[in-house]
């Protein structure tokens, strides 16, 4: 499979003064100049607060920091908060059936029935971080190929000037 094209800033050899131009130009088009803004929902959970706060400064630091995407972002941060929500449920889950397995004073008929209900909900828990977890790699992989693409979108070579001999010859 072909390599995704390299950033202007990342082409250092084998490439004219014309394509590193117009490389940098093709990739300052597809920017909106807008930077990327928190949405309201993500403001007011400190989970999903944090995860913006953390993945900010990374946009920033690779030129990425523009509202393009501010909506993949803010998604992002939200499913991050929710997989939080549903790893410390599952935990909780986990303690009360590790309590229920050391009490003595029930009898083991309900006993083993109430485990097994505990057990099916730790497994529910588990089975909603997949599919959160699913849907964050998928917008991670999203992302990643959004800007590879925005990459490839951009010309390889710089555009040919047209030959002097064959300007003369259409004009006639």
């Amino acid at each position: 499979m072909a390599r995704p094209s390299k950033a202007a800033g990342a082409l250092t050899r084998h490439a004219t003064k014309a394509e590193l131009e117009q490389r940098r130009a093709a990739e300052n088009a597809l920017l909106t100049g807008r930077m990327l803004k928190e949405q309201p929902q993500v403001k007011e959970c400190p989970a999903a607060h944090r995860e913006f706060r953390r993945v900010l400064p990374i946009l920033t630091a690779i030129g990425k920091n523009d509202a393009l995407y501010e909506n993949v972002i803010n998604r992002y941060c939200i499913l991050r908060a929710e997989c939080e929500e549903f790893e410390q449920l599952r935990a909780a889950f986990m303690v009360q059936l590790e309590k229920l397995q050391c009490d003595s004073e029930m009898d083991a008929e309900t006993r083993y029935r109430l485990q097994a209900q505990m057990q099916k909900s730790i497994l529910d828990a588990d089975n909603r971080v997949q599919a959160k977890r699913k849907m964050m790699f998928d917008i991670e992989k999203e992302c990643a190929m959004t800007v590879a693409s925005a990459l490839r979108s951009v010309p390889k070579t710089a555009q040919e000037k047209p030959s002097p001999l064959l300007a003369l010859v259409n004009d006639v």
